[in-house]
């Protein structure tokens, strides 16, 4: 079995706005706080979005995050037992590292990397 997507984010210069307007478009309902690392999101600017609020309960949580001098992006994390083996693995495939391991061991680490052609994605575990 292969692994899951886990989280996805939206990331903008204007986090606000962007709440609002997907709030609005799909019903979403945002708890903000932080982000595991500041490379995604000014402190305490990060829209978490809750994926067990959906309709039936099927969605993916996610945020909505950012801020003045945050590259704009939309991005997914794969959930994967081990970020830096992952990030590793990625490279030895002919991806490049960007960023990470970053977070808190046993709870929330995170890495970046993009793939041969340039796609940025992201990993997610607890180590």
């Amino acid at each position: 079995m292969g692994q899951p997507v886990v989280h996805f984010e939206i990331i903008g210069k204007d986090p606000a706005k962007l709440r609002d307007y997907y709030g609005e478009l799909f019903g979403w309902e945002f708890h903000t706080g932080d982000a595991a690392s500041e490379a995604v999101s000014q402190p305490g600017n990060y829209g978490f979005v809750d994926g067990q609020t959906t309709g039936d309960g099927t969605g993916i949580n996610g945020g909505v995050a950012g801020g003045e001098g945050y590259e704009r992006r939309v991005l997914f994390y794969i959930g994967v037992p081990d970020v830096e083996a992952a990030l590793q693995k990625a490279e030895s495939l002919g991806g490049t590292r960007r960023m990470g391991p970053e977070g808190t061991p046993g709870a929330l680490v995170v890495g970046h990397f993009t793939d041969p052609e340039g796609n940025l994605i992201g990993v997610a575990g607890t180590s």
